[in-house]
């Protein structure tokens, strides 16, 4: 019991001296590795500007584009508008312009389409084949609200509907008459609503 006593004692004394001197000596123990670490990368996601880039230069092409053709429209229909003292044709004092009514529709755009109908009689001579006329809407003060210049077309049949066409589909012989229609797709809101004024500022005869 004695011996076994004396032999462990050696034994803890030796593995003492052992660890003693490793440390005495500057041994350090390495830590273990527990696996790779992953650091967040640096690198930012770049964001592809490119389609936005394209879509914005479209909307403003095309934006671009619809205000220039509405500015060359608006140009090319004030250059087109006949002045109120614009000479009337010289054979219009053979034209006689009777029995003027006017009427409203709805059109499949969901607006609204002014009818201006009359009767027109040759007292001339000559054989007439188209007509241009002048149409003045005038507002509450008398002044000139809507310049309207258009060729004036004839009421070609009734029934089952109203069809209209040129003079030159039915010429109006000397002492002939016809009736005719004026159409509007827009007339002013200023509109005093008594009747326009037409002038006769064309006439082609044969």
């Amino acid at each position: 019991m004695i011996i076994n006593y004396y032999i462990g004692s050696l034994y803890y004394s030796s593995k003492h001296w052992e660890y003693g001197n490793l440390f005495a000596n500057g041994c350090k123990i390495s830590p273990v590795s527990i696996g790779p670490v992953f650091a967040p990368s640096a690198e930012k996601e770049t964001r592809n500007w490119l389609p936005l880039v394209l879509a914005t230069a479209i909307v403003l092409l095309v934006a671009v584009g619809a205000i220039l053709g509405l500015e060359h429209g608006n140009a090319r229909g004030k250059a087109s508008v006949t002045p109120i003292s614009a000479p009337l044709d010289p054979y219009a004092g053979n034209l006689s312009l009777t029995r003027l009514a006017m009427s409203e529709s709805g059109n499949l755009a969901g607006g609204k389409v002014t009818y201006l109908d009359g009767h027109i009689v040759n007292r001339g001579g000559r054989t007439v084949t188209a007509i241009t006329v002048q149409v003045l809407f005038r507002d509450f003060a008398h002044e000139v609200a809507q310049n309207d210049t258009q060729p004036l077309k004839l009421i070609l049949m009734r029934e089952p509907y109203i069809d209209v066409g040129p003079v030159s589909a039915s010429p109006i012989h000397p002492g002939g008459e016809q009736d005719f229609r004026l159409i509007f797709d827009w007339v002013t809101p200023h509109w005093d609503r008594a009747y326009p004024e037409i002038r006769i500022l064309r006439v082609e005869t044969k």
